[in-house]
């Protein structure tokens, strides 16, 4: 899949790390020198200086959280994962979070959130008055337990 990138503030084209990875890391555009420093339980919009066009239609591109930053850093998403309509073009921004009990400070080009595409199915919405019957039928919410 060919994906068109339109690159500002000075930042370079994401890579993949190794032949098998599933998604390139998206860092921080912040200007040269500077930082940005956020408190237990503070939020912050970050640009990644990176806006994209795929020339495959019917795809999304997802924005996914960091593993080691959410489990040694409590830094995560604001929003648990970012969706990038295939239509839209500007600038891709990573709203995180600091949920650990230390502050977390990020810096020019650091790696704060990874990016992937997915195929997408549009539904076909049917109104009805009824479901069809499933062993599972309405039950949600832990009822299988835990074990």
């Amino acid at each position: 899949m060919k994906v068109k990138l339109k690159l500002t503030r000075g930042m370079t084209a994401p890579e993949y790390a190794t032949p098998g990875a599933a998604a390139v890391d998206l860092r921080a555009a912040l200007e040269e020198g500077e930082t940005l420093t956020l408190a237990p339980g503070e939020r912050a919009l970050i640009p990644t200086g990176l806006a994209i066009s795929p020339e495959t239609e019917g795809v999304v591109a997802i924005v996914a959280g960091r593993s080691g930053l959410g489990v040694k850093k409590g830094v995560t998403l604001s929003n648990s994962i970012g969706v990038i309509d295939s239509d839209y073009r500007g600038e891709i921004c990573v709203g995180i979070i600091n949920h650990g009990e230390e502050p977390f400070t990020v810096a020019r080009g650091d790696r704060i959130a990874q990016l992937f595409f997915l195929p997408v199915l549009h539904a076909d919405f049917l109104v009805t008055e009824t479901l069809d019957e499933t062993e599972r039928g309405a039950g949600g919410f832990g009822h299988t337990g835990v074990k």
